[in-house]
């Protein structure tokens, strides 16, 4: 996995290099460094901004006890696009302001999410769908006492099948 990284990131700074080079031989040196700059500030002002408003979600699900959910997920893009605007290029820049802006900020949550699903084994991906019916009639409990789990004289079942879309492997030597 590590030799992965480093060839991604060997790749992703030669691309940026191509990018800042042809940038410019487009607009010339002077305004690609300006350009350079002011993603720069402009990244620096989405993170402050943003960045304070994923924390003030964070304290204020901390402080009424409720699950974090994709308040951490935000924070954790919040913080990557940051990065990725403070640092020089362009392609960063794109990345990062999908990720520092609410309304793109869904697309990435969603590819990363069926990146990390589809890495995962079979058997922890979701959705488990689960088909079930009613049934109703006289069923008595274990020894045939009739006590019912409904309490109101007609017993509580449920009867249900576990689907899973993909077939689970034995993996048994």
């Amino acid at each position: 996995m590590g030799h992965r990284v480093r060839v991604l990131a060997g790749l992703w700074a030669m691309a940026e290099v191509v990018v800042l080079v042809l940038v410019a031989a487009w607009i010339g040196v002077g305004w690609t460094l300006l350009a350079t700059l002011a993603t720069t500030a402009l990244g620096w002002a989405l993170l402050a901004r943003q960045g304070a408003r994923a924390l003030g979600e964070l304290r204020e699900r901390a402080r009424e006890r409720r699950p974090s959910g994709r308040a951490v997920g935000d924070a954790g893009l919040i913080a990557v696009g940051g990065v990725l605007m403070v640092l020089p290029g362009f392609l960063g820049d794109v990345v990062g302001l999908l990720c520092l802006l609410p309304p793109t900020r869904f697309l990435v949550r969603g590819l990363l999410g069926r990146a990390v699903v589809s890495r995962l084994p079979v058997g922890l991906r979701g959705p488990v769908r689960v088909r079930s019916a009613r049934a109703e009639g006289p069923l008595g409990g274990p020894s045939g006492s009739g006590a019912h789990a409904s309490g109101f004289g007609r017993p509580l079942v449920i009867e249900g099948e576990v689907v899973r879309e993909e077939p689970v492997r034995d993996e048994r030597p």
